[in-house]
């Protein structure tokens, strides 16, 4: 592209920068947005708005522009870097570790690349751990209460009701399973809600709203001033909500 677009695209894309160094995001993301209207095969830019979007922690649109750089220049490192980054905000360390080793293979002498794949696998090797620990520690808390329970029983209790040593146990044994059982339903909660950061946003305007088709295709014309119902898309209809709560 040349010429006068080809001027502007940049000159949208350098404002977008500088929104972005002084913390403007949503103003960054205008402006890049505008120049892709332009140059939509512009993949440094849509990286430069997958990080704009990823300060903002609006993960899956993050998400959605690392992917369209990959798809558009599959061979740039950035494009891997960028989808990386997003894996690694919202905890999905594999899927990470994945993406900035596709990235190194591309760039291999990028130190950022480097330190984040450092950084990636130390965040993995914490999350497993606590795969592997929590549960066993929601188990040994369960010992403790059951054991307290136990001792209350016979030294407080007026007639103990824990008569019999195998009842004791089983009941301290008992406690220390849901104790494990708790802390493993927890886990898999934190799992489910990691998952949830970058699912789409939700399409806030009811199906009503949205214009009927018809048999060719066009959208039905309403009422004598043929007024079409507006269309938005999920991300307007998020900001909407957001001006509607303000």
């Amino acid at each position: 592209m040349e010429g006068p677009k080809a001027e502007t695209v940049i000159k949208l894309k350098e404002k977008g920068n500088a929104c972005v160094r002084e913390e403007k995001y949503e103003e960054a993301i205008f402006h890049y947005s505008h120049a892709l209207k332009l140059d939509p095969l512009n993949y440094s830019i849509y990286s430069n708005r997958s990080l704009a979007f990823l300060k903002m922690q609006q993960y899956y649109l993050s998400m959605a522009d690392a992917l369209q750089t990959i798809k558009i220049a599959p061979e740039w490192a950035k494009g891997y870097f960028r989808k990386g980054e997003v894996e690694f905000a919202t905890f999905h360390f594999s899927e990470a570790l994945s993406s900035y080793g596709k990235a190194l293979a591309r760039q291999r002498d990028d130190p950022n690349i480097r330190h984040a794949l450092t950084k990636t696998t130390q965040g993995w090797l914490t999350d497993r751990r606590a795969d592997e620990q929590i549960p066993w520690l929601g188990a040994g808390v369960g010992i403790i209460i059951g054991v307290v329970i136990v001792i209350s029983d016979q030294t407080i209790a007026p007639k103990p009701t824990l008569t019999h040593p195998i009842i004791m146990a089983l009941l301290t044994i008992s406690i220390a399973l849901i104790g494990y059982a708790i802390s493993k339903g927890i886990r898999y909660y934190v799992k489910c809600q990691r998952k949830s950061l970058l699912e789409p946003p939700l399409d806030l305007l009811p199906e009503e709203s949205k214009p009927a088709q018809s048999e060719d295709g066009d959208d039905e014309e309403e009422g004598a001033g043929h007024h079409k119902s507006p269309r938005f898309t999920k991300a307007q209809a998020r900001q909407r909500f957001k001006k509607g709560k303000s």
